[in-house]
């Protein structure tokens, strides 16, 4: 006799955090409130409290779990290339993939920076967040072998950064390629730069 499967609830913490990444992402941090959350959700709005405690730590959760998963979608994709060069090269084209979504409404981090106040939870989380971008590219651009590791790692955010607003506020998902173009351009140079210091050597 086949063994009947049972599909398992997702917790309420789940449920909360499901419907805050929805809500949040597509209208804003402050806009929404506790009670649309819980309503979506369908948990008490105890269980919101007994969870996370408030919602500033429902906000800090929400842009942990999209910090997570952009790390993860990036890291799948930049294991189809072969060459340091082409891993750093393909943050950009991960980050094309994103834009070309039809839920895309910009970066979660960058908007909800501008709705709170500074040194809360929700601050510490956007810092997590970019510090692990600019940790990323640090990281790709010292494997490629580029010398200044750090000083291209600020150039290729500024043009992460860049890409993601223009995606978003011009409705061009072709930002991304535009943004790989001149990260091409930066490495290229920076690489041509360590081959010159190398040759005076």
């Amino acid at each position: 006799m086949p063994t009947k499967v049972t599909a398992v609830k997702p917790s309420a913490r789940e449920r909360l955090l499901a419907a805050a990444d929805e809500l949040f992402y597509s209208e804003g941090v402050q806009s929404v409130g506790i009670d649309r959350i819980v309503q979506k959700a369908g948990v008490a709005k105890a269980s919101l409290y007994n969870v996370f405690g408030s919602k500033e730590e429902l906000v800090q959760a929400y842009l942990d779990a999209r910090t997570v998963n952009t790390r993860e979608r990036i890291e799948r994709a930049l294991t189809r290339f072969r060459t340091p060069r082409e891993r750093l090269l393909g943050v950009f084209d991960a980050q094309g993939q994103f834009f070309t979504e039809p839920d895309f409404n910009g970066c979660a981090h960058m908007t909800a920076s501008a709705e709170v106040q500074p040194g809360s939870p929700v601050e510490c989380a956007t810092d997590r967040y970019r510090q692990w971008v600019r940790t990323m590219f640090t990281d790709l651009a010292r494997e490629a072998g580029v010398a200044d590791a750090d000083g291209l790692a600020r150039q290729l955010h500024l043009l992460y950064d860049g890409a993601g607003i223009s995606a978003r506020m011009d409705h061009d998902p072709s930002a991304a390629t535009t943004a790989r173009a001149a990260a091409t351009a930066l490495f290229d140079a920076a690489a041509k730069t360590d081959e010159a210091a190398t040759a005076r050597q």
